[in-house]
């Protein structure tokens, strides 16, 4: 089994910065690939951005190419996800993940490949 616990969510204003932190606890040594997804109002959950545990190797959403960054700390019991020049668009529920399947490219974007989830935090950019 896998804990997530996500932390650093909150309200700021379009252009600013907020780094979130995703807790991993219990077989950390388990996750293939650990991600962010976002779920806005009315909208399904989506990819944001995700790191493999081994290799590092990070892929984005092509909406926050440039301005979002994932990275892992070297243990593995980290997740954080930095966001810089935030837009209203962004505005959504942040939901951390882990994946214990094999996955390359694309396929890591699944939705459907994620076992272990976060319980979310609320991040709200206002204009």
């Amino acid at each position: 089994q896998v804990q997530l616990v996500e932390s650093g969510g909150g309200s700021v204003q379009a252009g600013d910065s907020l780094r979130l932190s995703c807790a991993v606890s219990g077989r950390t040594s388990s996750p293939y690939v650990m991600a962010w997804f976002r779920q806005a109002p009315g909208k399904e959950r989506a990819f944001v951005a995700g790191v493999t545990r081994v290799t590092g190797v990070r892929s984005y959403a092509n909406s926050v190419k440039g301005r979002f960054t994932i990275f892992r700390d070297n243990a593995y019991t980290t997740v954080t996800l930095q966001m810089n020049s935030l837009e209203v668009e962004d505005t959504a529920v942040y939901f951390c993940a882990a994946a214990t399947k094999f996955c390359s490219g694309d396929a890591c974007q699944l939705r459907s490949l994620y076992d272990y989830w976060g319980q979310g935090t609320q991040v709200t950019v206002s204009s």
